[in-house]
């Protein structure tokens, strides 16, 4: 699982070198940012703060819950429907028994299979993880953003969101998954102290010195270890049960912010989810965003 020091010098030697490029995405990579992302506290905002959008497709409505208690989603939602800005959009990226994303400002204008995702606003929305209160079950509403290498805070996208459809998994796969997750916990810490240590594997690198890089490899893995055991919480037992009976997409959480949830309108996410699509996974059919409105 973990690199040897000689590869990590070599691979961070060039990451340093190379551009910050990429392609706003949804994955289930973990790093060791944890503490730059806000952390809600529970008690917040009550329920009283949470709002109603309905939202009309070329497929049918769909009406969203705004959590009261990511504000800043919801307010930045909500100024986006009241400017309009979401009428005529498309669904752009459909996944089967993954997810349907939404939001891209390029593609109100955009040509047959014309690629889509890398569309914004200019500005992001710093993340507001809730977990596990707010968690990746079916119907959840998320919002997309950039990947870690250029967007280590996970901060979200302005304007594309995503409503998870997800699947069902077993007690067995969760089990594993969550081993995983711990793993890939570890690993990212053990990137950072790798990093913060590059001065010293430097030195050892040029003095040829394999003995000392692998000493403190096997000191920094320890650590990473360490990390992973104190900051790594398993599923809750009520959020593992959801995944098992309602599904969703358990390896999302902690990565993107979900800030709302599908009221009523599952069946029109499950129809687009289902569309026939190209290699890009953009809907060969055209599937718009006619409007959406603030609902009482």
């Amino acid at each position: 699982m973990f690199r040897h020091l000689l590869c990590a010098a070599a691979l961070m030697l060039c990451l340093g070198a190379c551009g910050n490029k990429t392609g706003e995405k949804i994955d289930g990579s973990a790093d060791s940012t944890k503490n730059e992302t806000e952390m809600q506290d529970p008690k917040r905002l009550p329920a009283k703060d949470d709002a109603k959008v309905l939202i009309h497709t070329s497929e049918g409505d769909i009406t969203v819950l705004l959590y009261g208690d990511t504000p800043r989603h919801r307010d930045n939602f909500l100024k986006l429907v009241e400017e309009n800005f979401y009428d005529s959009t498309l669904f752009h990226r459909v996944i089967n028994e993954f997810m349907v994303q939404a939001g891209d400002p390029d593609s109100k204008t955009a040509r047959p299979g014309q690629q889509l995702g890398a569309g914004d606003l200019g500005y992001t929305i710093p993340a507001e993880f809730y977990y596990p209160h707010h968690f990746h079950k079916r119907g959840a509403l998320s919002a997309a953003r950039q990947g870690d290498q250029v967007n280590p805070a996970k901060a979200s996208s302005a304007s594309q969101f995503y409503i998870v459809t997800g699947k069902k998994y077993s007690s067995a796969e969760l089990a594993n998954m969550s081993a995983q997750m711990k793993e890939q916990l570890a690993y990212s810490y053990f990137d950072s102290l790798a990093n913060k240590n590059m001065d010293k594997i430097r030195q050892m690198q040029q003095a040829g010195d394999n003995n000392g890089l692998k000493t403190l490899q096997e000191e920094l893995i320890a650590q990473a270890r360490a990390m992973a055991d104190k900051n790594y919480s398993a599923m809750p037992e009520d959020v593992a049960k959801a995944y098992e009976t309602v599904g969703g997409t358990p390896f999302l959480d902690g990565q993107y912010t979900v800030f709302g949830e599908v009221l009523q309108g599952m069946d029109v996410v499950e129809k687009i989810e289902k569309a026939k699509t190209d290699r890009s996974d953009r809907p060969e059919k055209d599937i718009r965003i006619l409007s959406a409105e603030v609902v009482k």
